[in-house]
């Protein structure tokens, strides 16, 4: 587990001595999760942040962000005009050159840069310094290993995660069947309608919701298709929800398969199949286990219950890694590496088959020295 600010710096030194660069340098906006990571600050415009091996990291913002970067970032702060910027553009150069100009300045030195890293202003850099691209991912390493205030703030975002998927399935349970729809208040109920009274409770407790599904009968057989229309009768209805904090910008990430009125066999046998995998995958999560072991364990498990795992049945990874993005590092996956206490992860089997359906259960918590400290606590049930 990153217990400090100091660990993260540490980390970030060594990847720069390692590669011989004198700076990492990061550039974009914080909806680049690695900018938002390394600066602690929300900003829709991009900036440019530069560490040096025993520095602190340092953000240049303009002016007019200079008093709030001040306040909320965890980085030295200065703004374009201390570093030149300006000077550069009334020169004549070019936006892109300008930067490259005053980075290349402030690091002195070769530099190591994310590996999606702006292609024109990584040109431009090369003209003043050797850029080093860090294909290891350092920043992504450091983001998935999670402090205890980050791991707080993520369990914080999985109550409320559970709030509005209490609100949706309440909806559905609350229908009325006719002639194979569902109802409620004389009206088709539709994944829109479900979404949307989701989305309102994630805003009045600060979350936004995005790309939340709400899929039912064939659709469910499609593992990322949203929903839409009218909600079936004796049909399952998986809900995907992942919200995202206003404030800090950590994510939940949940999943149920609910049907209202009599699933098929099929469907039934699936579920069944499904919680029980994702149990047995559980309870082998601790520090030192390997994601792509876990994996492997679950598409043994289905195999022996007569269930493929490709192109039809367990069609996917079985979890990932949840912060500032609702995939991240680690991955739970035929290619995952080794976890350590601190990863914050999902485990999420399923099956899909079409012409009968999908069924899909998330569950969320923390990987432990001894196990899986999980934050989920909603109820499973298959029938509402």
């Amino acid at each position: 587990m990153v217990s400090s600010e100091t660990d993260r710096t540490n980390w970030l030194d060594s990847a720069i001595q390692d590669a011989g660069a004198a700076a990492y340098v990061a550039y974009g906006s914080s909806a680049d999760a690695n900018v938002r990571y390394l600066t602690r600050f929300r900003t829709t415009d991009p900036v440019v942040y530069v560490h040096k091996p025993g520095e602190r990291g340092l953000i240049v913002v303009s002016q007019m962000e200079y008093e709030r970067a001040v306040r909320e970032s965890t980085a030295a702060v200065v703004t374009r005009a201390d570093v030149g910027f300006l000077d550069c553009i009334r020169a004549g150069e070019s936006r892109w050159r300008a930067t490259a100009h005053v980075i290349a300045d402030m690091a002195g030195g070769p530099l190591l840069a994310p590996s999606f890293f702006p292609f024109a202003l990584a040109r431009h850099l090369e003209s003043f310094q050797p850029v080093i691209l860090d294909e290891k991912g350092v920043v992504e390493r450091m983001r998935a290993v999670k402090t205890p205030e980050e791991i707080q703030w993520i369990r914080g975002a999985q109550h409320v995660t559970e709030a509005a998927m209490d609100r949706g399935i309440a909806l559905i349970r609350s229908s009325v069947p006719k002639d194979g729809l569902l109802y409620r208040n004389g009206a088709p109920l539709t994944s829109e309608a479900v979404r949307t009274e989701m989305h309102t409770t994630l805003l009045a407790h600060g979350y936004r919701g995005i790309d939340t599904i709400v899929s039912c009968g064939p659709d469910t057989a499609l593992p990322h298709h949203q929903g839409r229309g009218p909600l079936l009768e004796d049909e399952p209805i998986v809900i995907d929800i992942f919200p995202q904090d206003e404030r800090t910008g950590y994510h939940a990430d949940m999943t149920r398969t609910v049907v209202k009125g009599e699933p098929s066999p099929a469907i039934r046998e699936m579920y069944d199949a499904v919680r029980a995998a994702k149990e047995h995958a559980i309870s082998m999560l601790r520090a030192g286990a390997h994601g792509a072991d876990l994996h492997r364990e679950v598409v043994e498990f289905f195999r022996d219950r007569g269930y493929e795992s490709n192109m039809r049945g367990f069609t996917h990874s079985l979890g990932h890694g949840v912060g500032l993005e609702v995939h991240e590092d680690p991955s739970l996956g035929p290619e995952g590496g080794e976890l350590c206490a601190g990863n914050v992860v999902t485990v999420e089997p399923g099956l899909y088959y079409p012409g009968i359906g999908g069924v899909r259960l998330e569950d969320m918590g923390v990987v432990t020295e001894t196990g899986f400290d999980r934050f989920t606590q909603y109820e499973e049930r298959l029938t509402v």
